[in-house]
C-alpha cells in the first residue's frame, strides 16, 4: 500500500465514522413537540394535573419516548378560559412550533383550540371536554378525542332508567351545552324505551341555589330524577337533595361526574347513588391493575377518569407516531393509523368513530365509600352519533 492510498484509506474512514455520527446525533435529536394545553389553577386545576400525570405516565412507562421519539413539552395554563384560549393556542402553535396540541378540559376552550387546530392542521387530541361539537359538526380530519361525548354517558343512563321501571322522570341541569347535551342525551334513551321526560328544569351556571327546584320536583312527583352536575355544585346538590327528603322518595340518577371526585364532600349524602360513565373502579382488566398500581406508586394517590383520558391520549399519538418512525411527521399518514387504532385503555379497550370519538362501554356505578364501584354495563360499544359530522 503506498502512502497516498493509506492516506485515502484513513480519510474514507474518518468521513464514514463522521456519517455515522451525524447520523447517530440526528437520530437522537428526533422529537415530537407536545403542547399541553389544560388548567392547571382554579376550579379545573385538579382534572388538568390528572390528565397531565396519565399522558407522562405513558411515556415513561415507553423508555420516555413515543414511536422512538423524545417526548418534548410546552406547558400552557388555559385557566379554562376561554376568551384566551385562541391566543394560547396559537402560541404553542406559532412560537412554539408544536406538532400535536392535547387539550382540554373546559368545553369553550376545547371549542376555540379546535379552531385554530383545523386553521392551522395542528393534530389535536382532546383528553377530557365533552362538547358533542368537537366530533359533531366541527369535526375535522386532525381533530380526535379520547374521552367522551356529554351525550354518551346520559345515553346509558336513559335506558338503565327505563329498565329499572321508571315512566315519568324530571331532568334538572345548569343552563349551559354540557348540562342540555346531557339531558339530551338521556332523554333521547329514556323515550325511545318507552318512557316520558315530563319536564325539563334549568338553572344558570353556576347558580348552586337549588331550593326552588327541589320544591317544584316534589310537588311534581316525578318516579326518579335526572341531573347533570359536577364538582363542587355536584356536592351541594346531593347535599340539599338528601336534606329535602327526597332522595329516600324519589330515586336520583346522573352522568358519573356528580359523584367522580366529589364523594368525599357530599359527607354520605351520596352512598348508593347509581351514575353511569365510560370509567368505574373495580374494573377487572389488567391493563386498569397495572395503570391504577403504577399510578399510585408514582404520584401518591389513586388515578381517576381524568387520568385515565391522558393516559390514553398519549396511546393514541403513539399509534400515529409508530407509523412515521425515524421519517418527518407525515400527518396524512399519522391520522390514517390513529383512525384504525384500538386503544388497550385502563377502562377496556376501545375504537374510534369515523367522527374520531371513543366507540366504548359504559358502565353502571354504584356510589360506595369513596368509589365508584362497578356495577355492570349498562351500553356496550356505545358510539356517539356525531350528528352534523360530515367526515
Amino acid at each position: 500500500m503506498t502512502r497516498k492510498n493509506g492516506a485515502e484509506v484513513v480519510r474514507c474512514i474518518a468521513a464514514v465514522a463522521l456519517g455515522a455520527l451525524t447520523l447517530g446525533a440526528a437520530q437522537a435529536a428526533e422529537k415530537v413537540k407536545v403542547g399541553l394545553m389544560l388548567p392547571y389553577t382554579g376550579t379545573y386545576a385538579a382534572l388538568g394535573t390528572a390528565i397531565t400525570n396519565g399522558f407522562k405516565q405513558y411515556v415513561a412507562e415507553q423508555g420516555g419516548t413515543l414511536g422512538g421519539r423524545e417526548v418534548e413539552y410546552f406547558v400552557v395554563d388555559d385557566e379554562s378560559d376561554p376568551a384566551k384560549a385562541t391566543e394560547n393556542a396559537s402560541k404553542l402553535v406559532k412560537r412554539d412550533n408544536v406538532d400535536v396540541l392535547v387539550g382540554t378540559v373546559h368545553s369553550g376552550v376545547a371549542l376555540a383550540m379546535a379552531k385554530v387546530a383545523r386553521d392551522t392542521k395542528t393534530l389535536l387530541i382532546v383528553p377530557n371536554a365533552g362538547a358533542d361539537e368537537l366530533t359533531g359538526p366541527l369535526c375535522a380530519p386532525n381533530v380526535f378525542r379520547t374521552s367522551f361525548t356529554n351525550w354518551q354517558p346520559a345515553y346509558g343512563m336513559g335506558k338503565v332508567a327505563a329498565e329499572r321501571g321508571h315512566k315519568n322522570v324530571v331532568t334538572l341541569t345548569w343552563k349551559y351545552a354540557a348540562g342540555e347535551q346531557a339531558a339530551g342525551g338521556f332523554k333521547e334513551a329514556f323515550e325511545k324505551a318507552g318512557g316520558k321526560v315530563a319536564k325539563e328544569l334549568y338553572l344558570p351556571f353556576p347558580n348552586v341555589e337549588f331550593q326552588a327546584y327541589l320544591t317544584e320536583i316534589a310537588n311534581l312527583k316525578p318516579d326518579a330524577v335526572f341531573v347533570f352536575f359536577a364538582g363542587g355544585g355536584a356536592a351541594k346538590f346531593v347535599k340539599d337533595y338528601d336534606a329535602a327528603g327526597l332522595k329516600k322518595a324519589i330515586p336520583l340518577y346522573a352522568s358519573g361526574f356528580l359523584t367522580d371526585g366529589t364523594l368525599d364532600a357530599m359527607g354520605g349524602a351520596g352512598e348508593g347513588l347509581l351514575t353511569t360513565l365510560h370509567y368505574a373502579d373495580g374494573l377487572t382488566n389488567a391493563k386498569d391493575t397495572a395503570f391504577r398500581n403504577k399510578y399510585a406508586t408514582t404520584y401518591k394517590m389513586q388515578p381517576d377518569v381524568y387520568a385515565v383520558q391522558g393516559y390514553d391520549a398519549a396511546q393514541l399519538l403513539r399509534t400515529g407516531l409508530d407509523v412515521v418512525k425515524g421519517g418527518k411527521l407525515d400527518q396524512p399518514t399519522m391520522i390514517k393509523a390513529m383512525e384504525a387504532a384500538k386503544i388497550d385503555s385502563p377502562r377496556g379497550a376501545f375504537t374510534l368513530s369515523k367522527a374520531h370519538n371513543p366507540v366504548q362501554d359504559i358502565y353502571l356505578r354504584k356510589a360506595e365509600g369513596r368509589d365508584n364501584k362497578l356495577v355492570g354495563v349498562a351500553e356496550k360499544a356505545l358510539a356517539d352519533p356525531a350528528r352534523g359530522c360530515r367526515m
